[in-house]
């Protein structure tokens, strides 16, 4: 009798057992459970040199909006930290400046992996890397060029600073190169070579032979058409927006898109207030103007409107740059307080981008990028720590979590390991 009763009650506790409701997973626990299985790659962040020193560096909670304990806050895996120059004259005096500004941003990169915090942080070269470094619970750092312009005319650079871990880079940036014309052509009309030079077109299969991804988020678009045309490898915009959506020469039009799509490439769209929504974007900053002014002021600080910025000294620069994001952060904090005050562009704008670029070339060619420490940043991914927030606006819309490692990163490291695969081809003839 009593194995009976026995029998009953375990009968009776497995089927009160199986018919139990399942709780169901709330979105923001669905979020959180997807954002720590994926690696979240940005492809683009800038760099100070002076914050990969023994005294300042990432390791420390600084005010960038990229360094190590913000990217632990946010489930920030891999930032891609850029080798930019500006662009001055065309003449063997600029390329050497520039040359010295290049080697000082790749050295403060492999310090602060080999130096300051190889526990920490490890450079990758490969998706291998990026894989390797992560299971070891470590971020991951790689490198891209913003501007071959230091560079100068010698083809022989490219094998340098590929053996300095660059793994991709931008023909230009806000200028026309040696290389290839700047999107920036368009404000006049003015273009120097209608397109890529002969040097650049020489740029783009010595690319494709070391396996270096090519940048075109900053090249003209003739001159992205053409690197298309050359190129045996995908290529990679690595911070770029939709254009149908925002009308700015840094962002891609439709036929931009679908020929990334066909080269098999990747768009990372990009943080960027000004190439995500231009209307709220410039009803902000022209609020918000005479309040950071004020702060500056009040601290005692020179402040500088972005069309000021190409005529400051470098020592100018460098201490605007420094403060910032200090007086920026008062500022924004002092407008949110303010009843009726414009609204900044936010997550939402941005997925706004992710959602049409996906609908138009399909979810494998599109990707992640803020431009942190660049002019990125916006509300609710103001910086590393806030990188959950995408996530959660992914969630939030429908994507799955395939999707979701897609966009964060997946995407960028099949189009790195097919642009490594053409120059192992390559190589061998």
């Amino acid at each position: 009798m009593k194995y009976f009763v026995y029998l009953f009650s375990i009968l009776t506790f497995t089927a009160c057992k199986e018919n139990k409701p399942k709780v169901e997973e709330s979105t923001d626990q669905k979020a959180k459970r997807i954002h720590k299985k994926i690696i979240a790659i940005d492809t683009h962040n800038d760099i100070n040199i002076n914050n990969f020193s023994d005294s300042i560096n990432y390791t420390q909670r600084l005010d960038t909006q990229i360094n190590l304990p913000k990217m632990d806050e946010g489930g920030l895996d891999v930032t891609w930290l850029i080798v930019y120059t500006g662009q001055d004259t065309l003449s063997d005096e600029g390329f050497a400046k520039a040359k010295e500004n290049a080697m000082s941003k790749f050295k403060a990169i492999h310090r602060l992996c080999e130096d300051i915090a190889p526990d920490q942080i490890e450079l990758a070269l490969n998706s291998d890397d990026v894989r390797r470094i992560h299971q070891a619970k470590k971020k991951v750092a790689m490198i891209g060029v913003e501007n071959a312009y230091p560079m100068g005319e010698d083809l022989s650079n490219f094998k340098k600073y590929y053996d300095l871990g660059a793994r991709y880079i931008s023909l230009s940036h806000n200028g026309h190169s040696q290389f290839s014309d700047s999107n920036t052509g368009e404000k006049d009309n003015v273009w120097l070579h209608n397109g890529l030079s002969d040097l650049g077109q020489e740029a783009v299969k010595e690319m494709n032979r070391l396996g270096i991804m090519i940048d075109v988020s900053h090249p003209s678009k003739e001159a992205m058409k053409q690197m298309i045309a050359l190129s045996k490898a995908p290529i990679i915009a690595s911070h770029s927006s939709a254009r149908a959506l925002c009308d700015h020469s840094r962002n891609l039009d439709d036929e931009q898109l679908k020929l990334m799509k066909e080269n098999g490439g990747v768009v990372q769209a990009v943080a960027f207030s000004s190439y995500l929504n231009t209307k709220k974007d410039k009803a902000y900053n022209a609020y918000i103007k005479t309040i950071l002014e004020k702060v500056a002021d009040s601290m005692g600080l020179e402040w500088y409107s972005r069309d000021q910025f190409p005529s400051l000294t470098d020592a100018q620069k460098e201490t605007f740059m420094k403060n910032y994001p200090k007086v920026k952060k008062i500022g924004i904090s002092m407008v949110e307080k303010i009843p009726g005050a414009p609204k900044m562009v936010d997550v939402s704008d941005f997925v706004d981008h992710i959602d049409y670029m996906v609908d138009l070339i399909g979810i494998d060619h599109v990707g992640i990028s803020s431009d942190f420490d660049g002019g990125g940043g916006i509300k609710g991914w103001s910086d590393a720590s806030e990188t959950f927030n995408v996530t959660l606006e992914l969630v939030k819309r429908g994507y799955t979590e395939e999707e979701i490692a897609k966009l964060w990163g997946e995407n960028l490291l099949r189009v790195l390991d097919e642009v490594q695969a053409v120059a192992a081809e390559l190589q061998k003839s």
